[in-house]
């Protein structure tokens, strides 16, 4: 298997939603509703956000990202009779039909077809559609989407299909980050294997700055839908489920998350996070600085608070950069952030001189004099 998926968490096992201290000034009509700051995490509004929900097409957010770290955009896709013949939306795929893994993609994504999710499940899955969907809830665990489950890739209602508003947000915020999955879910129209694909996310083009991702619908989930905002160097997540008026819902969600202030840098990149003692060590102590970056709404007079959690004792040799531990940002007692700690230059063993071997030589470690320095 060429893609492994592991290597990708890297950039967002430290990924944690976080809710801001203070009340939203927007109301929506959803049954459950979430916004975040993509690059943060932080939580600016939320509604029933972890109400366990069906979730239809937005589904194929998933679906799309595990076909990208496990399959090859140039695969060639023989679309079989069982794919074919999917119910619900459609990209009129054919029986016996060849197209690119690519292509599929993209009438995945755009056309919300429920045929090419079935096609790419069973491509991926190695011709085990079963195979693809574990992987869709491996990875679902990966991301600590502790509140969904997935039984098919299309999204059509199973009582083992579910969701949340908070968990499709982690997905979202993930799957944004994927140039090749960014560009597609920011595709208005194109055409492939003869066939011209629309997107029916209806905001892009419409609401300033959306580059995705989704919608969904089905008779007992109700219209779903997750979209992404950019402005100003801020990206924006918002997700609706069960919403009749989701559109300007989502306008809504974001003239309000766009209005405040962009959130304050708790931790930079590189920042020094203190010392921590090493044994067998040349020295004593080593400084620990910062391998990722945490911002968070606060003002000046909050108090931040922050703890180091080693992941076990130090001892030397520890090459420079190595994750050690963890920094934990709070507020009021409440976490709001963490980032990797990393061990800020080189540990070399102590080295022990002729003088000093001589006196283990003669005392033993455990009887030296008092009055020999050591």
């Amino acid at each position: 298997m060429k893609k492994r998926f592991a290597l990708c968490l890297a950039m967002f096992l430290m990924f944690n939603c976080v809710t801001m201290p203070k009340s939203a000034a927007v109301s929506v009509s959803a049954s459950s509703a979430i916004l975040i700051d993509a690059s943060s995490g932080e939580v600016l509004y939320e509604k029933n956000a972890d109400q366990k929900m069906l979730i239809a097409s937005i589904t194929k957010i998933m679906t799309g990202l595990v076909a990208l770290w496990y399959g090859e955009l140039s695969d060639t896709v023989t679309v079989s009779k069982r794919a074919a013949s999917t119910i619900g939306s459609s990209m009129y795929l054919k029986a016996g039909e060849k197209l690119t893994l690519e292509a599929l993609l993209y009438g995945l994504l755009l056309s919300s077809g429920n045929d090419a999710g079935v096609a790419i499940a069973e491509h991926v899955g190695g011709g085990n559609e079963a195979v693809f969907i574990q992987r869709m809830n491996e990875t679902a665990r990966a991301l600590g989407m502790t509140n969904s489950s997935f039984a098919n890739p299309h999204g059509l209602d199973d009582k083992n299909h579910y969701s949340t508003a908070r968990d499709m947000a982690k997905l979202a915020s993930v799957a944004m980050q994927h140039p090749v999955f960014r560009r597609i879910v920011s595709t208005k129209t194109i055409t492939v294997y003869g066939r011209t694909l629309t997107n029916h996310n209806k905001l892009l083009g419409v609401l300033d700055g959306c580059v995705g991702v989704k919608n969904g619908y089905t008779k007992a989930a109700g219209r779903t839908l997750v979209t992404c905002v950019e402005r100003n160097g801020r990206r924006l997540i918002a997700v609706t489920l069960k919403d009749g008026n989701d559109y300007n819902d989502h306008k809504a969600l974001y003239e309000y998350g766009f209005s405040l202030s962009p959130a304050s840098c708790i931790c930079a990149g590189g920042a020094y996070l203190g010392e921590v003692p090493v044994s067998g060590a040349a020295k004593e102590y080593f400084p620990l600085m910062a391998g990722g970056e945490l911002y968070y709404h606060v003002s000046e007079y909050d108090p931040v608070a922050m703890r180091i959690e080693l992941y076990g004792e130090l001892s030397a040799p520890i090459a420079a950069g190595t994750p050690v531990g963890v920094a934990v940002y709070s507020l009021y007692g409440t976490e709001i952030g963490r980032v990797p700690a990393l061990m800020g230059e080189e540990v070399t063993e102590e080295i022990y001189g002729p003088e000093d071997v001589a006196i283990w030589n003669l005392y033993g470690p455990e009887e030296i004099p008092s009055g020999v320095a050591w």
